[in-house]
């Protein structure tokens, strides 16, 4: 077997370093502080790339790696490698997601007991002399609700450690099916419930356009007295100027945190706060992190290279002309549509069904699968979703996927057809291609709806009478949005029809709230494909 050439350019723990050193085949060269000219001389003698994050893997830096089949990420972020260009040049990208997560998980309980019982203050009270037990009042853990907003690896552990305490755990992911909760031994609840029952609410959720400021002044405001808030996932988690108001007026007892919106965080009147605990972002700040994330990659990283499994990648190896362009339409297509999906549930996904018909039959349909998957959790995770992952992220948020495939068309030249299965409701669209390119909705549930599915959408479901199309018209026009397309469908046996419109700026919350409101409204929803 051929040598295997492995640069390591970053600082890994000597574990790591000691298994690759013990690997038959394997070869390795630590050169640290390259810069991009410096590594660019270098990498074409190399099949893989191991960092962390200092180095930057840049497209000049991936077009120079012509022998590089794998760049290896010592821990979770890749902002610091251009997973497009890696994907052109067919590199595979991977990372160690869950090496750090007990490490995590463990800062958010030793910063529970922290404020439970003042640890920092009564330890700085000491070391002044002082002696002062009753002003140092703690509160038990035991039989307190520990409430877990997010519940990926992270919070899972969270909610085992806290059952290990005596706590009832409570927890919050609309992306995790009801079956993975009980599993972990915590009750699922609703984003209100989680916020209101909370002794301890702990944060563990990525930081995306919809969590940004998931705990502001409106969930703070309900909110127990006695209840303290954790976070050590992300900056940005919490509205700090709604939780400094809160904490100075006495609304909650107190708070952790490990992460800001400005790190350090330097004028942050929180700091003025003497019921606050605060940590420099130390999440995976142990021995042991350090050195499962740099085991892990080598371990990652050397199985890619003897057998071609790619655990944890995070982008594809470049496909053959020929299959993309005749599997590319109907992956781009199934993707929309799991994008739509997604945007009319409201509920988590137990099982996601894909049928495909006529000559969508004709090509392997797990890759068509795969890009709904990618369709519905792109953009709900911190990890990125492609198709080499997403089947083990799915796994992991205890969704079950079902597939079926007939030459049969049902009126359709091509035909894709996916169908989400909640605790008690289902939600099914179908699409097709127009001139086998241009993807079109043909149906959502049973209303058959043509649509043009791009850019922003306003999905309503309504009463199929006079006044209702001018009453969403007038209040899109009184917020200067110009409708670009309007379809309607024929009305059902309750006398209920859908319509989407196609809109030229996305609705403001009010403007979505203005729209709900209208009588005959059941319900809208809106979209950004």
């Amino acid at each position: 077997m051929a040598m295997k050439k492995i640069l390591i350019s970053d600082k890994l723990a000597e574990d790591g370093i000691n298994f690759l050193n013990a690997q038959e085949g394997i070869q390795i060269h630590i050169q640290t502080g390259l810069n991009e000219d410096a590594l660019c001389e270098i990498i074409p003698e190399y099949d893989a790339l191991l960092i962390r994050s200092d180095t930057q893997v840049t497209a000049k830096v991936l077009k120079a790696a012509t022998r590089l089949k794998v760049v290896g990420r010592a821990g979770i972020g890749v902002d610091n490698v251009d997973l497009n260009a890696a994907t052109e040049q067919g590199v595979i990208v991977m990372n160690t997601p869950d090496a750090n997560a007990t490490t995590t998980a463990e800062l958010a309980i030793a910063h529970m007991f922290s404020l439970s019982r003042n640890l920092p203050f009564a330890n700085q009270s000491v070391r002044e002399g002082k002696w002062e037990r009753s002003k140092l009042m703690g509160a038990e853990i035991a039989h307190k609700t520990l409430a877990v907003l997010g519940f990926g690896t992270i919070g899972r552990i969270v909610a085992q450690r806290g059952n290990g305490l005596g706590m009832r755990v409570i927890a919050y992911d609309p992306f995790v099916a009801p079956d993975v909760f009980a599993i972990h031994g915590a009750e699922m609840v609703d984003l209100e419930t989680l916020v209101k029952q909370a002794d301890y609410l702990t944060l563990h959720c990525p930081l995306l356009e919809k969590t940004k400021n998931i705990i502001g002044r409106e969930q703070l405001a309900m909110m127990k007295k006695s209840a303290r808030l954790i976070n050590c996932a992300r900056g940005g988690l919490v509205d700090e100027s709604a939780l400094y108001a809160a904490l100075k007026e006495g609304r909650i007892a107190g708070a952790a945190l490990d992460v800001y919106e400005q790190e350090p965080p330097k004028d942050s009147p929180l700091l003025t706060l003497d019921n606050v605990v605060f940590t420099p972002h130390l999440g995976a700040s142990t021995k042991e992190a350090q050195v499962a994330v740099s085991v892990e990659i080598a371990r990652q990283a050397v199985k890619y290279l003897q057998t071609g499994e790619a655990v944890n990648a995070l982008n594809l190896p470049r496909l053959s002309a020929e299959e993309l362009t005749k599997a590319q339409p109907f992956m781009n297509l199934a993707n929309i549509l799991g994008k739509v999906l997604v945007g009319l549930i409201d509920q988590p996904i137990q099982r996601l069904e894909v049928a495909v018909f006529g000559k969508a039959a004709e090509v392997k349909i797990r890759p068509i699968s795969a890009e709904a998957m990618v369709g519905l959790l792109g953009g709900q995770l911190s990890t990125p979703v492609n198709r080499v992952n997403v089947e083990n992220i799915a796994k992991r948020q205890g969704i079950a996927l079902i597939e079926s495939q007939t030459e049969e068309s049902e009126g359709y030249q091509s035909l894709i057809k996916i169908t989400g299965h909640c605790a008690d409701k289902s939600v099914s669209l179908a699409g097709t291609l127009l001139g086998n390119q241009h993807p079109r909705l043909v149906s959502i549930n049973h209303f058959e709806i043509e649509v043009v599915p791009e850019g922003a959408l306003l999905i309503t479901r309504h009463d199929d009478k006079p006044g209702v199309i001018a009453a969403i018209s007038s209040i899109l026009g009184v917020a200067n949005i110009n409708i670009t397309r309007m379809q309607v469908s024929i009305a059902d046996e309750q006398q209920l029809a859908m319509m989407v419109i196609s809109v030229s700026n996305p609705l403001n919350d009010q403007v979505l709230k203005s729209v709900c409101d209208v009588p005959a409204v059941h319900t809208a929803r809106q979209i950004a494909l």
